[in-house]
């Protein structure tokens, strides 16, 4: 089972932060822009949990519908960079990405936190993972915490916050 959880490509749908905010239910493009970072991850899969890539950090490009996501990986203390890009399926946040991956922005406040459910189809079964972003290196913002924590109550709360040499390297664009 080792071997399968390096092939898991959940870390690579972990893509979209901040699309949507719970009052108006629509997309504002302009503000998903930039850098975030996963503070954490909650899923009633362990395989997802365990997988040996990392997502540490993130920076969204918008263009028109498509929007194109750098992920920076930490993958047995490497960094590895990886470019995608997804489609805009509707305007609440939710966008569809190569491999029958999909993503929707559940809650967001643009500037601080973004909690993200991931669903994908691997090896001819769903995986739902909810993600935690923040835009800060060192802050997990609380609002953002507790709401991802009142989310996750029934699926189990896996906080990877810690200090990520490639968010760091992604945030200053040095990778």
């Amino acid at each position: 089972m080792p071997g399968a959880a390096e092939a898991l490509p959940t870390v690579t749908v972990t893509l979209v932060a901040g699309a949507v905010p719970p009052a108006s239910g629509a997309l504002t493009a302009h503000c998903i822009g930039g850098f975030w970072r996963e503070v954490g991850v909650a899923s009633d899969q362990n395989l997802v949990l365990t997988a040996q890539k990392r997502v540490e950090g993130l920076f969204l490009t918008l263009s028109g519908s498509n929007l194109t996501v750098k992920v920076a990986y930490n993958s047995s203390g490497s960094c590895e960079i990886e470019k995608i890009v997804g489609s805009e399926i509707d305007s609440t946040g939710k966008f569809a990405f190569p491999g029958h991956r999909e993503i929707h922005v559940l809650d967001t406040d643009y500037e601080g936190y973004a909690i993200l459910r991931v669903s994908l189809m691997w090896r001819g079964r769903n995986f739902r993972v909810l993600k935690y972003f923040t835009r800060s290196l060192e802050d997990e913002d609380w609002l953002g915490f507790w709401k991802f924590r009142e989310l996750t109550a029934d699926t189990g709360l896996y906080l990877a916050a810690r200090p990520g040499r490639c968010a760091e390297l992604l945030k200053e664009e040095l990778i």
